[in-house]
């Protein structure tokens, strides 16, 4: 056989040749390491993120075609890229040649923050533009509907998708019967007061225009060679793994003849991800190449035949077409495969992942296999013995031996029969997110009648996700068979399915009885579809559906975004060169598009680095028996591993203890660390370090357990005000109650990373670190290293995100490897996958509150008692002061004459809680919301009502007796009311919940008031650094750190407002503990405030010194004046300083002034929920905030936007899942779902208020940073309102008790109806749970 040993294929248009391929190397790590094309991110390792995002482009020598598709680099081997075209960020535009449009675009449209998820954003973009030149706004979201944003909250990028449309800026919407061009129905007056407010944050006018024929050209070479040279075997050879492309059919029978056990790779998007995360592990991997018979698509008289390497992309383009040109009688089957090709996971997966390799993996929670065996299809197998076909049915998918394939035998093509007249086929899904997402459960349903008489004549039920592998409901269908379709048959159906699909209280995944409500939620639903369509085509013999009932049938999904943005034109005397108030662009805009933008990991490799990986407990309490390195010692490639007993005395910090000892507190604690030559070395010989534990009681993991123990953190937070046992003997009514709130991951998208680089003399070290606290870095690696601070520099460019989540873990992470540094004289670089990241960092803390609250008939709150309880997991960290600014917020926008709340932070045997944007206020919010919510139920009022009756007015003061003043918190309540037509949307939501039973609206208004400030004035000081050079041009630093968040532009927008100078003309590099000492850390909404307010220091000190030479010369240019200042020897640097905001607090007396100023704003969230399915969509959000005088528009809208998304994300659909031995599930993106394009609301409008006073701010501005996150919870609360509305039609009368997050699970338990009474119900205690509510 002849062979091919060389790998061929472009990168970029230029050719490699990789003599060497090794088959376990990804396209991702080979683009960054060996290519240094860094603009494609690692986001997390598992195609779930997008921000690997590459064009694969292949030419198809019989067709004569190119095939532009998008892939996850992470997941694709090179070895599978023999002959392709691949192109990434770089290749399609830079600053060095030229930009391309999407790349200028996403910048301009404000479509970056962080810019980590940009390049894969741009790349999924680009691939659908060479496809499509001109796309429907369909056709663009789901481009991107697997790619993740953590920042954005994907407005931006929406906006971007727009202009490349051929549609108007329409909304193409008739959500509430109205289009967005009819104003005044949706209560958008036309802009009034002349020029005073602007509603557009860039100019399209001047976009570069698209033009497909600029584009990067399909190598020639490539072409003659597919068409030229006879296609030959590829074989390449690893170290452990022997890849082998077979290019004719009779070549991949030999091979697997030869090798039965080695699986066939397409896609890799099954194998990869099993060996990646689960350790399985193949010597032989079989890929076949371009193989015309594994391609086909026939279309024969009884149905179709479709080619096992299909793309499941492809798959969906063929079965388009095909109903597009058949009778609909004959298409059920791929109506039905279609709706799920729809949502299965993200574009890229699906141009990746192959029909064959979907079927024969027969993943539990496969959606299309339950289809294909409902639909009686036929798999056609051959192997060197012959062909042979088999039945795709329930035998096949329980991988029955008797009905499998043979080791030998390779999928070929698979049949799938046109329906018939009179049978019918559905399929059903419900997931944790509505794209993008892993099905909980799913099903295929198929029903058959022969003839118009309704009498059931075949009948085939299968489900994914509620057994160990995809269940057939056989027995019940046969038991129904010669049966009437009818109300009777559905309820016997109903209890045969649930007798024979039984799911034990254990079940892997957990919702168990969610998943039981499911299965026969299905059942109705198709049993609805189907009387519609029987009673369609025979009026007289059907009867017709209740309208009530006809809304179960109608999908929740509307697609077509529109929002509309509003805040205030510059005032007209500003200068036209001072870019204060003005929407400027993302300084590293267009860097983040092209991939330009320089984050940690991106940074060369120094000479003879090294690389570490942490070795982590399994356990979550546990003593340490032994630990035995030696067999990851005696592996090729390790250097070393660090123990606690190697840094002695300095294994601790504060109260932060770097590597376990003698015990592990937690699943995730540090226990040591591998230092290796390679990323791959280090991390194979950490999965050989054998630690034996020896569990240790108690296993403290909830709330009640620590409160059970008494096991908190210091003692208790107070706050008092008023006279709380007074007051509740004068009241009305007293209403007692609990509520739970889940945490939440950062997921911020660059995992945490740093480079630690020893300089060689004077025990010199250099720090290159994605964090939020250089400072705080400096200090602890001076401790462990015993050296002087002046020793340590810490620099940090920019950060891929941070949230709160880069300060005390990064800091103990950066320690330990600054020491493996020091110790080795060598570079040592750690960048932790999304796993581990997710494992080790904790994030947002859960909360558990009670309240007790005294209230009087018409809503007036005299009286609240509370106490709030977080989980602190195994270390302090942050914890006691999250619980401090939970209790100092939590009266939010309302009045408690008088007040108690307690507050304790619990110790648990969990990853350590940490900050995560919101700092304790979305917790302490929501459980103030919570309660007016149920002192409204309680009184007959609107929650609006009662909220509006106890809201501050104007001069008043807070629990901590600090004066305020409200009067923009009621302007903002008012606008939001008025610009979301409140009262005329509450009452069309309450005129559809009458008319429709199983789908329901919802709508809910929420205030918010936001106190910003750190508590301290020391923790509020700030430096910066402005040179003056002589050619005119200004170097700033300062002690903000650029996260997304836009710090850098603002302070350049300073400089150049201040020194009057162009904006081009300012740099600034970064921020490092060598320009600017002692800096604190980039958090609580404040950056740009405090080293804004030190930058305009240091140029004011500037201005002052040259104001002598500015005058003499006031035509002069910047370049004389420096000149001039040079030649009378004036300096031209100047330090800025601020000391900080007045701030105290005396938590002794419970008084102080611990807040510079207030945030308000109000956001009001329509919502409509499946009552069957516990699915959720989000019609509108309307939100207006109070910002004082922006600096910039455009950053500051995205920040609210971005935050109210996260928000949305922490209150509905965003779950951290635990075992009940404390061991975190959910570990990557498959697994925990954070908002996806699909999840943002379809009209989205945010206006900012007029601003009305100065302040001693930076030029009257407010940092709005994390006020948006709490605004999320309109969302919870129109859900809430949606599911009462359900639970009273029902005759439901009990208090609802709801938990955050709000998740499809927990909205369909609580809309109780026949079929959530009719499940079989576990008693506690008679099974061990797959998780615990944490």
């Amino acid at each position: 056989m002849d062979r091919v040993t060389e790998l061929i294929f472009y990168v970029n248009g230029r050719q490699v040749i990789e003599k060497n391929a090794d088959p376990e190397t990804m396209l991702l790590p080979y683009l960054r390491k060996n290519l240094r094309f860094t603009g494609t991110k690692y986001g997390c390792g598992g195609g779930g993120c997008g921000a690997c995002t590459v064009m694969i482009s292949q030419y198809d020598p019989i067709a004569k075609k190119i095939r532009h598709h998008p892939a996850n680099a992470c997941l694709t081997p090179i070895c599978s890229l023999y002959g392709a075209a691949i192109t990434t960020v770089e290749g399609i535009g830079s600053t060095k040649t030229r930009i391309h449009p999407v790349q200028e675009r996403i910048a301009k449209c404000h479509g970056t923050q962080c810019g980590f998820c940009t390049p894969g954003m741009v790349m999924s973009i680009y691939t659908l533009l060479r496809n499509h030149p001109e796309p429907t706004l369909d056709q663009l979201t789901d481009a991107l509907g697997g790619n993740l944003c953590r920042c954005t909250g994907y407005r931006p990028i929406i906006d971007v998708c727009k202009t490349f449309c051929k549609t108007s800026g329409c909304c193409q919407v008739k959500e509430n019967g109205t289009c967005c061009l009819d104003q005044e129905i949706n209560g958008l007056p036309e802009l009034e007061e002349g020029n005073k407010t602007s509603s557009k944050l860039f100019s399209e006018e001047k976009f570069l225009p698209l033009d497909p024929t600029q584009e990067l050209i399909f190598p020639p070479e490539l072409m003659i060679m597919a068409e030229k040279r006879p296609p030959k075997t590829r074989v390449f050879h690893g170290d452990r793994m022997t890849w082998i492309s077979p290019v004719t059919l009779k070549e991949l029978l030999e091979t697997k003849f030869k090798y039965p056990q080695a699986p066939i790779v397409m896609g890799n998007t099954s194998v990869g991800p099993e060996m990646k995360f689960k350790g399985v592990f193949h010597p032989v991997i079989i890929s076949p190449g371009r193989i015309e018979e594994l391609n086909v698509v026939n279309h024969a008289c009884s149905g179709l035949t479709l080619g096992a390497g299909l793309s499941l992309a492809q798959v969906k383009d063929v079965l388009a077409d095909v109903v597009q040109k058949l009778p609909e009688e004959n298409t059920q089957i791929y109506h039905a495969l279609l709706k799920h090709l729809r949502t299965l996971a993200g574009s890229q997966i699906r141009n990746m992942a192959s029909l064959g390799g979907h079927i024969v993996s027969r993943h539990l929670d496969s959606d299309l296999n339950p289809l294909l065996a409902v639909g009686n299809c036929t798999l056609n197998l051959l192997s060197e013995e012959g062909k042979r076909q088999i039945p795709l049915n329930e035998k096949f998918l329980s991988k029955d031996p008797s009905a499998d394939l043979k080791p030998q035998e390779i999928l070929i093509s698979v049949n799938i029969p046109y329906s018939r007249k009179w049978e019918f086929v559905s399929a059903f899904r419900q997931a944790q997110r509505q794209q993008n997402a892993l099905a909980i459960v799913n099903s295929g349903m198929r029903v058959f009648f022969g003839k118009g008489d309704g009498i059931i004549r075949e009948l085939s039920i299968l489900y994914g996700g509620v057994g160990p592998t995809i269940i057939c409901a056989k027995n019940s269908c046969q038991k129904l068979t010669g049966r009437p379709w009818s109300e009777e048959t559905l309820d016997a159906a109903c209890r045969l399915i649930l007798d024979e699909v039984s799911l034990p209280g254990s079940a892997p995944g957990g919702k168990v009885e969610f998943k039981r409500t499911l299965i026969i939620s299905f059942l109705f639903k198709f049993y609805l579809e189907v009387s519609q369509i029987l009673r369609r085509m025979d009026p007289g013999h059907y009867p017709s559906l209740a309208k009530k009932y006809e809304s179960a049938l109608e999908d929740l999904h509307s697609r077509n975004h529109w929002s509309t943005l509003q805040y205030q034109n510059v005032d007209p005397k500003q200068l036209p060169g001072d870019p204060i108030g003005r929407p400027i662009m993302h300084l590293s805009g267009i860097k983040h598009a092209t991939g330009e933008a320089i984050y940690c990991d991106d940074m060369p490799a120094v000479d003879r680095e090294l690389f570490l990986t942490f070795v982590t407990s399994s356990r979550a309490h546990a003593k340490i028996v032994s630990i035995d390195l030696s067999e990851a010692l005696s592996l090729p490639g390790v250097v070393d591993i660090v123990t606690a007993d190697h840094l002695q005395d300095v294994n601790s910090f504060s109260t932060e203890t770097f590597l376990a000892t003698d015990e592990v507190f937690c699943v995730g604690q540090l226990v040591c660390a591998v230092i290796a030559d390679s990323e791959t070395q280090s991390r194979r010989a950490a999965k050989q370090v054998k630690i034996v534990y020896q569990d240790v009681e108690p296993l403290i993991l909830t709330i009640e357990d620590a409160i059970r123990h008494k096991s908190f953190f210091k003692t208790e937070r107070k706050l008092e005000y008023g006279n709380v046992d007074k007051a509740f003997k004068v009241v009305d009514q007293i209403l007692e109650g609990e509520i739970h709130m889940g945490g939440q991951e950062h997921f911020y998208m660059e995992t945490q990373s740093m480079l630690v680089v020893p300089k060689g003399e004077d025990q010199e070290i250099d720090i290159y670190v994605s964090t939020q606290s250089p400072k705080y870095i400096q200090d602890v690696v001076a401790s462990v290293l015993k050296v002087p601070a002046n020793k340590v520099m810490c620099h940090v460019r920019r950060v891929g995100g941070a949230f709160g989540g880069k300060v005390v873990k990064t800091s103990t992470m950066a320690a330990i490897t600054a020491f493996a540094a020091s110790k080795h004289g060598r570079a040592v670089r750690c960048v932790l996958e999304r796993g581990e990241d997710i494992l080790i960092t904790g994030g947002r803390h859960p909360y558990f509150a009670k309240y007790k609250v005294g209230f009087m008939n018409d809503g007036r709150i005299l009286a609240l008692d509370m106490e709030h309880y977080n989980n602190g997991g195994s270390s302090l960290d942050e914890s006691l002061w999250v619980i401090e600014m939970g209790l100092l917020k939590m009266d939010n926008a309302y009045k408690f004459a008088n007040l108690r709340c307690r507050g304790w932070a619990c110790r648990t045997n969990l990853p350590s809680n940490t900050a995560l944007r919101g700092f304790g206020f979305p917790q302490a919010g929501l459980i103030t919301e919570s309660c007016i919510v149920e002192v409204a139920a309680k009184c007959g009022l609107s929650p609006e009502k009662v909220r509006m009756i106890n809201m501050y007015k104007e001069i008043d003061q807070t629990p901590y007796k600090q004066e305020i003043n409200a009067k923009n918190l009621s302007q903002c309540w008012k606008e939001c009311m008025a610009k979301s037509s409140y009262s005329m949307r509450r009452t069309a939501v309450e005129k559809f919940n009458a008319e429709n039973y199983w789908k329901k609206k919802g709508l809910a208004m929420v205030p918010l008031k936001f106190p910003v400030g750190v508590g301290s004035v020391a923790f509020s000081q700030a430096a910066a650094l402005v040179h003056i050079y002589l050619d005119g041009s200004a170097l700033v630093t300062h002690g903000g750190i650029e996260m997304g968040q836009g710090v850098h532009t603002k302070m350049i927008q300073v400089v150049s407002r201040e020194l009057r100078m162009p904006m081009s003309n300012v740099h600034l590099r970064g921020t490092s503990t060598e320009t600017v000492p002692n800096t604190n850390i980039s958090g609580g909404s404040v950056v740009a405030d405090l080293n804004g307010l030190a930058v305009k220091d240091a140029c004011q000190t500037l201005l002052k010194r040259l104001e002598p030479i500015i005058s003499k010369n006031p035509q002069g240019t910047w370049k004389d004046w420096a000149q001039t200042a040079f030649d009378e020897s004036i300096s031209l640097s100047a330090i800025g300083y601020f000391r900080g905001y007045e701030s105290h607090m005396n938590w002794e007396k419970g008084e102080g002034h611990p807040f510079e100023y207030f945030v308000y704003g109000a956001a009001c969230s329509e919502v409509e929920i499946d009552c069957l399915t516990g699915d959720h969509k989000n019609i509108r959000t309307d939100i207006v905030m109070d910002v004082g005088y922006s600096i910039n528009p455009a950053l500051d809208i995205g920040q609210v936007e971005g935050a109210f998304i996260q928000g949305m994300g922490l209150y509905t659909i965003e779950e951290l899942k635990y075992s009940p031995q404390g061991v975190l599930h959910t570990r990557g993106p498959n697994q925990y779902k954070i908002p996806a394009i699909c999840d943002i609301p379809t009209e989205l409008h945010i206006s900012f208020l007029p601003p009305s006073e100065k302040s001693n701010t930076l030029y009257s501005s407010k940092g709005l940073g994390e006020s948006g996150v709490f605004l999320g919870c309109s969302v919870f609360f129109a859900i809430r309102d949606a599911v009462s509305a359900a639970r009273q039609e029902r005759g439901l009368s009990g208090p609802l008790k709801l938990s955050s997050p709000l998740t499809p699970e927990k909205i369909r338990m609580a809309c109780e109806d026949k079929f959530t009474k009719m499940i079989p119900r576990d008693e506690p205690g008679s099974y061990v749970p797959w998780n615990v509510h944490i």
